[in-house]
């Protein structure tokens, strides 16, 4: 059995930004391991919907994913 050890520094990897100019919304995310940037526009409906999408990811139901 491996034994998987945890160092207390912490490593960037990757960062979103949600920009919103003249009311459309851009979502650009940064990969810091392969210096990279990708951006799509986002749909407002999808934007209002973000704190939802955002509590799956802490859901009970997800929770076998961590």
């Amino acid at each position: 059995m491996q034994t998987q050890t945890h160092t207390p520094t912490q490593t960037l990897v990757y960062s979103a930004e949600l920009v919103e100019q003249d009311g459309v919304f851009t979502l650009v995310v940064t990969d810091r391991t392969h210096d990279t940037v990708q951006s799509v526009q986002v749909p407002k409906r999808a934007v209002d919907k973000l704190p939802y999408f955002l509590s799956l990811l802490t859901s009970r139901q997800f929770s076998m994913f961590r």
